[in-house]
């Protein structure tokens, strides 16, 4: 599947084309470290699209687990909270994987995105909307964001697969991207996925 050939609203697939372009050249669209860092430099055995890309997989399943812990604790429909926790658990596994690639790769844990409102970022908005939401509406909010983080981040992982330096991190986002297609197929099943996504 071509990476951005994924139904997308015309100002979010041109922030995906801008991102997974940014990728391919060598970091995050807009992003850059914090003021007194020293901006990554790539291993002889890492390109700038691995660096890009673990810097933004990492923050990206970081705000999924919170938005996925509160759904898995306050979802109306018992087939989200179990699919928000599944998918959760999940996630926190690949962050232990991408924080393993950062240390190898010598890049910081620093959070380079921070503030930024990315495609398929969980956003400090995002979160507290879900705190505001109750029912039904909070899970077709949730259901949204999630399919959001699931498509872009695997449209990102693609890029890393055929443009990434590193086959660690080429062989993660394949996996990455192999949970994502089978997490969006349930996820697009779940009760009241019909109304919410569209």
């Amino acid at each position: 599947m071509n990476p951005v050939s994924l139904p997308l609203p015309p100002l979010r697939r041109a922030a995906v084309l801008v991102l997974l372009g940014a990728l391919a050249l060598g970091g995050a669209a807009g992003c850059s470290p914090p003021p007194g860092t020293p901006p990554p430099t790539p291993t002889a055995t890492s390109t700038a699209t691995d660096v890009g890309w673990v810097q933004l997989m990492t923050p990206m399943n970081q705000q999924a687990v919170k938005l996925l812990t509160l759904a898995a604790a306050r979802a109306a429909e018992p087939r989200v909270r179990d699919f928000a926790g599944r998918l959760r658990t999940g996630q926190e596994a690949e962050l232990d994987l991408l924080r393993s690639l950062l240390t190898r790769m010598g890049l910081p844990g620093t959070d380079v995105h921070a503030g930024h409102d990315m495609p398929g970022m969980v956003t400090v908005r995002d979160l507290e909307a879900a705190r505001a939401a109750e029912g039904p509406a909070f899970d077709r909010l949730v259901l949204v964001q999630i399919r959001d983080h699931l498509r872009q981040s695997a449209q990102v992982s693609r890029s890393e697969i055929t443009s990434g330096g590193r086959a660690d991190a080429r062989e993660l986002a394949a996996a990455l991207v192999t949970a994502r297609e089978a997490s969006l197929a349930e996820l697009e099943r779940l009760p009241g996925a019909g109304r919410a996504l569209g």
